[in-house]
């Protein structure tokens, strides 16, 4: 197995409604120039798992983003999180979550935004969504019979959200699995 930290890069507002293009092949390509190992991209979204020397993980994002921002032409964000960090995530989800009667999406955090902050500025309507404040994340679901009256999609206008990516319990679950299956 490849020596290094694994990590796993949740690139920002990449390949959504058609803009901000960015190939998963050419990612992989682009991270495994910069010298990153064992690196694997999932769907097209922006998610991509890599070894890397240990390192401050602030730093590491940041030499990231600036390095893909400048390799695509785009300004390009990332949450960046260990193995340990996203089963942390997955494990401490609110009992239930992700139950087939909902809709059930992890809000990823970049800082200064805190759980606490988001949550104060997502709207939820009653009987539809619910919110949970988690370790840099928020977790929302809502009633899929109901979801077309989620007030979710209201957060886009606020400026907070440009300190947040989405991604599905179902994304984010396998991307669990994907670091479980190469872990050393």
């Amino acid at each position: 197995m490849n020596a290094g930290v694994q990590y796993l890069g949740l690139l920002r507002g990449i390949n959504v409604g058609g803009k901000n293009l960015v190939k998963m092949s050419e990612l992989r390509e682009a991270l495994e120039e910069l010298g990153y190992t064992d690196v694997a991209t999932y769907i097209a979204s922006g998610n991509f798992v890599f070894r890397a020397p240990r390192q401050k993980r602030a730093e590491l994002a940041e030499h990231l983003e600036a390095r893909l921002s400048k390799r695509f032409g785009l300004e390009l964000r990332l949450v960046l999180l260990t193995h340990v960090q996203l089963k942390r995530v997955v494990d401490q989800a609110p009992r239930g979550f992700g139950a087939k009667t909902d809709r059930c999406d992890v809000i990823f955090l970049f800082a200064p935004l805190t759980a606490k902050g988001a949550i104060a500025v997502i709207e939820m309507k009653e009987g539809v969504d619910r919110g949970w404040a988690g370790p840099g994340v928020v977790y929302f679901s809502r009633l899929t019979e109901r979801a077309t009256s989620s007030r979710l999609g209201r957060v886009i206008a606020k400026p907070e959200y440009q300190n947040m990516t989405i991604r599905s319990w179902g994304t984010t679950t396998k991307l669990l699995a994907l670091m479980d299956s190469r872990a050393e």
